[in-house]
């Protein structure tokens, strides 16, 4: 079988042949050794503290090769606490109208994302309950696809059950998790959340403000929340950011109105 007939754009042997053929050497001191092991399938060596560099870019690469092979050129970031509950229980109780925002939301975005068959405007979330449940599901009910960014916690954090399968992604680097995030993004939409939901948004709004990333719209949902949150003023006021620097947000309170927004960058 030639290079061509099997997929391959080169003339040696595959890698997966070789690690296929390993797999069935006769069973001898040499060959149970870790040294005999082939250096990729060898997860005791690619997990080193030596190895970090190579980890950093595998989580770089794996998702972004994945994301080009499916077309997606660009998301809508759905972001907001894990805490909150569509049925209104729990701690974060009062906050279960941004539930069913963040669900029109993304059901309203992925409408629009179909029109170009899944490649624009596709919802990204951080994969998990709550408010990322809600972006995963509204996704999934408009008949559109969805990406979950999990990741590892101590505590146990399952993928919601409304994320599209193969772009489910697990993550071991916050870093490289943020990166994703915001490579392909259109629109950032914030809803409340607490400590992961405040180091993403400062994060990109920092990147948007220093020029390391082009300017989106950023949406705050619930005016009343973030100011209550957040002294947004009194920092323009102290001279820790400039007055224009508030510009670089906004407050919406609808999904319709973070819609029109959203598409009218676009336009």
């Amino acid at each position: 079988m030639t290079p061509k007939e099997d997929g391959r754009s080169h003339p040696f042997r595959d890698s997966s042949q070789d690690a296929a053929a390993a797999e069935r050497l006769p069973d001898t001191a040499q060959t149970r050794a870790p040294a005999y092991r082939l250096a990729f399938t060898d997860t005791d060596f690619l997990m080193r503290e030596e190895l970090r560099p190579v980890r950093l870019q595998l989580e770089l690469l794996k998702p972004q090769m994945v994301l080009d092979e499916r077309g997606i050129r660009s998301t809508v970031v759905v972001m907001g606490s894990a805490r909150v509950r569509a049925d209104g229980t729990g701690p974060a109780g009062g906050l279960a109208r941004w539930y069913e925002e963040a669900r029109k939301l993304s059901f309203l975005v992925t409408e629009e994302s179909l029109k170009s068959y899944g490649r624009e405007l596709v919802v990204v979330t951080g994969g998990g309950p709550g408010i990322m449940e809600a972006g995963n599901r509204g996704a999934a009910e408009a008949g559109g696809q969805s990406i979950g960014l999990n990741i590892v916690l101590p505590h146990e954090q399952a993928p919601n059950a409304h994320v599209t399968p193969d772009l489910c992604f697990n993550f071991h680097y916050f870093a490289i998790r943020k990166m994703h995030f915001l490579m392909r993004a259109r629109a950032i939409c914030i809803f409340p959340g607490g400590f992961g939901t405040l180091d993403e948004m400062f994060e990109a709004l920092t990147l948007i403000q220093t020029g390391r990333m082009k300017r989106v719209p950023f949406l705050l949902f619930g005016r009343a929340f973030w100011e209550g949150v957040v002294n947004w003023q009194a920092l323009a006021d102290q001279g820790l950011i400039n007055a224009g620097d508030l510009a670089l947000f906004r407050f919406v309170e609808t999904a319709e109105e973070a819609l029109e927004v959203v598409l009218g960058d676009v336009g």
